[in-house]
């Protein structure tokens, strides 16, 4: 089951980091079709929010066909997002980069910009497709400057919040 988190001071909305974390487990595997999500009551619980919080997510999720609420059951999964499971080996060499930039004196933030720089170079919408020519992606002018994104969305930040609280805990889920 999946465990929110919710941070408080990063200016986005928090119906939308648990729309973000939700999105995340789906992607990861996490949560598969058929999986129930926690209630509301729950939620509210282990976050301290408002309940009309957990619903407004939980319905952004079903317009988005990912959840289907069944009154008087709970909400379940509808479909996965999964396409780099937990255990991918893509995610053991992130997760070894960012103990080397921890260990090189990088903090968060820095972290938070420099891979959102990389990845707006491989991902931006600016020149439509991801480019997987690395001529053409640094011919082009750069529209991240010096500073990149520190991950305005959030779910960077959320996400990463809840890896290192298992790992520092020993949580192997």
């Amino acid at each position: 089951m999946v465990e929110y988190r919710i941070d408080r001071h990063s200016g986005v909305a928090t119906y939308l980091q648990i729309v973000q974390q939700t999105k995340q487990a789906l992607r990861l595997g996490m949560l598969r079709p058929g999986d129930k999500l926690p209630t509301a009551r729950e939620v509210v619980e282990a976050t301290a929010i408002n309940p009309n919080t957990v619903l407004k997510a939980y319905r952004e999720l079903e317009r988005d066909g990912l959840v289907e609420a069944r009154r008087g059951v709970g909400t379940f999964v509808r479909r996965g997002l999964s396409t780099a499971p937990a255990d991918s080996p893509l995610r053991t060499e992130l997760d070894e980069w960012a103990t080397r930039a921890h260990t090189a004196g990088l903090d968060r933030d820095d972290v938070s910009a420099l891979f959102t720089a990389v990845l707006d170079e491989h991902f931006t919408a600016a020149y439509g497709e991801p480019s997987t020519d690395r001529t053409s992606r640094t011919s082009r002018p750069s529209n991240t400057g010096s500073t990149g994104s520190t991950g305005s969305t959030g779910s960077t930040g959320t996400t990463h919040d809840k890896h290192s609280d298992k790992h520092s805990q020993g949580d192997p889920s």
